[in-house]
């Protein structure tokens, strides 16, 4: 099955077409993996779908998991930069769409959640794909819980960035005390920003018109 998966996911990175990047938009989705957050996939998938309608010829998209150590191209589940010609940018996104219902149908819940190793790994993609616009979408309850030995303590490159949290669910030790969500949210703000990103929280997932304003 893991072969299976690989084999989708490289039909679509290698149907990229010949389009360059630089004038256009590029978005990478991060999707949390870990523990009981599995369950929001149906929520995750909605944000999917509204990217593949979104998207334009040019554009660059990404989906990639967050795990355990999820600085690594392993993660990465598809990606693509859909060709300049409309008829074959939508047989990549038929390609896209299928190799994420084949990963969401697989998925198996993390033990970890390294949060940072997967913005870093964004932000390389982002900026290997010489778009100007630069987009990443965090699909978590925003809790890191790295495994013994990782280390994260790095600036991370945003510069230009925009990043947005999506579907920040609360904890249950946040419906107790509401100001370690607060907390959680506003580290992360500080992150991004002291990073030279831009960060927005959309929790309202009927309402992602603007998901990639600039």
């Amino acid at each position: 099955m893991r072969k299976m998966l690989i084999a989708l996911a490289c039909t679509v990175m290698v149907a990229t077409g010949c389009s360059s990047g630089s004038h256009g938009r590029a978005v990478y989705l991060l999707v949390d993996t870990s523990g009981t957050y599995t369950k929001e996939v149906d929520r995750a998938n909605a944000i999917i779908n509204y990217l593949l309608g979104t998207l334009e010829p040019g554009d660059s998209f990404a989906v990639a998991r967050i795990d355990s150590a999820s600085f690594s191209e392993k993660d990465i589940i598809a990606r693509v930069t859909f060709a300049d010609q409309p008829t074959k940018a939508n047989d990549q996104k038929r390609a896209f769409r299928q190799a994420m219902t084949q990963f969401f149908s697989n998925l198996h819940a993390a033990k970890y959640t390294d949060i940072r190793g997967g913005l870093l790994q964004a932000a390389e993609w982002l900026h290997e794909t010489g778009a100007g616009d630069r987009h990443i979408l965090v699909f978590s309850d925003l809790k890191e819980e790295l495994p013994p030995g990782n280390k994260r303590d790095f600036k991370l490159p945003l510069k230009g960035t925009s990043v947005v949290a999506l579907n920040v669910a609360k904890l249950r030790p946040d419906q107790v005390d509401p100001k370690r969500y607060l907390k959680r949210v506003d580290m992360w703000r500080e992150r991004v920003t002291n990073a030279g990103g831009d960060f927005r929280v959309i929790n309202d997932l009927s309402r992602l018109d603007g998901l990639l304003k600039g």
